[in-house]
């Protein structure tokens, strides 16, 4: 195990009906002006846009909107928040949504600082400094960013999607009532799923040595995910496994999982190229596609993780740890597919011509590696991708 500092400041706010709590909430910090952050239209849908706009006006707290988050949070709507509460101060950012709604806030919060494009915080060309304060009523359980102290944002004008990290952008609270998450679609579960999945899986597969405590946090975490997400496939209203996704969503990703372990996110880092580059590709489906392509690849290098995770996870009963490594991934695809959610590039709409260019941007056209406990060059990330075909 490695030395480390562990930092999780968000205070959560679970249960039913507890978004009804969200102005008494706000003001019990002392907040009297936020910027509400929020999708498209599923929340005035719902009625939960309604609910909290009656609770913000209940306890006087001012309020400005931004709406019109993108899956694949882009950097143009970023530019306009920063400039809206610049013109007009507040005190905090209320994001209500998944991870593409509290990414883009975490960009807004960093960039209100900034004298220049916040686009130069993902392009780390910046380093952030302060933030403003965040919260979150969560609406998906996918990403973690409620947790997390990660934003990662899209620039489709250059085809790039970064992200930074800083524990200044982890929100201060996030409200979490898993019957919000009743009326997601069956895919969007599913790309919750995944997602909670990779985040664990991730910090998992690494070549960190005797981390017992952190491994078996992570291998309990993605055996009840892969449970509950079967019981929702069926039962999209069964409270306590969406309870379960919610919550695991939250500590998939806010470090737990991985402490004293080294951080690669290779998947992730393959992953970011894709959808950048392709603005239609969910992340969850890029990274559905592209982890049983990479863990083919790799997995003869780190065999006893790989077996482990097999065996305690996938019920693997195989005694040879190669073997048992790479029938678990063959498992957790066939979990994929099980979830409706793509394997191959080809059912995603990109082709083998593809492949080079992405190849070539991911490697500076072949003069660095992507980091892992196996370094990714050129030639080995062309023959993942032609695994995912």
């Amino acid at each position: 195990m490695l030395d480390f500092n562990f930092y999780s400041p968000t205070k959560i706010y679970f249960g039913k009906d507890r978004e009804k709590e969200i102005g008494k909430i706000i003001k019990s910090y002392g907040y009297k002006k936020i910027l509400l952050v929020y999708g498209k239209s599923s929340i005035v849908k719902s009625g939960l846009y309604k609910t909290i706009i009656e609770k913000l006006e209940e306890e006087q707290i001012e309020y400005l909107i931004l709406n019109g988050v993108e899956p694949n949070p882009k950097v143009d709507l970023v530019r306009k928040g920063v400039s809206l509460i610049k013109e007009s101060k507040v005190d905090l950012i209320l994001a209500v949504g998944g991870g593409s709604v509290i990414d883009t806030a975490k960009a807004i919060s960093c960039g209100y600082y900034l004298d220049c494009d916040p686009w130069l915080l993902n392009s780390h060309e910046v380093e952030p400094t302060k933030a403003l304060p965040i919260g979150v009523i969560l609406t998906i359980s996918a990403a973690g960013s409620e947790l997390s102290n990660s934003c990662v944002i899209s620039n489709p004008e250059l085809g790039i999607k970064n992200g930074f990290n800083t524990d200044i952008i982890r929100p201060i609270f996030a409200v979490e009532n898993p019957t919000l998450t009743y009326s997601v679609s069956q895919f969007q579960t599913a790309c919750g799923v995944v997602d909670i999945i990779m985040h664990t899986l991730e910090r998992y597969l690494t070549d960190t040595l005797n981390n017992y405590f952190q491994e078996e946090m992570a291998l309990g975490l993605l055996r009840s995910v892969i449970k509950a997400g079967r019981i929702v496939k069926d039962k999209p209203d069964d409270y306590d496994a969406r309870a379960c996704l919610m919550l695991a969503s939250s500590y998939s990703h806010n470090g737990l999982t991985g402490l004293g372990s080294k951080f690669y996110f290779t998947v992730h880092k393959l992953e970011h190229e894709i959808s950048g580059t392709f603005d239609h590709v969910a992340h969850a489906a890029g990274l559905s596609v592209l982890y049983p392509a990479w863990a083919k690849a790799v997995y003869k290098y780190l065999p006893h993780k790989f077996a482990s995770f097999a065996r305690d996870v996938m019920n693997v009963i195989e005694e040879d740890d190669l073997k048992a490594s790479y029938e678990g991934i063959l498992c957790l695809e066939a979990f994929f597919k099980e979830l409706k959610m793509p394997t191959r590039f080809s059912e995603l709409n990109i082709l083998e011509k593809d492949f080079l260019p992405m190849a070539n941007r991911l490697t500076k056209n072949g003069k660095k590696k992507v980091i892992g406990f196996v370094e990714l060059d050129k030639n080995l990330i062309l023959e993942i991708f032609n695994n995912a075909k």
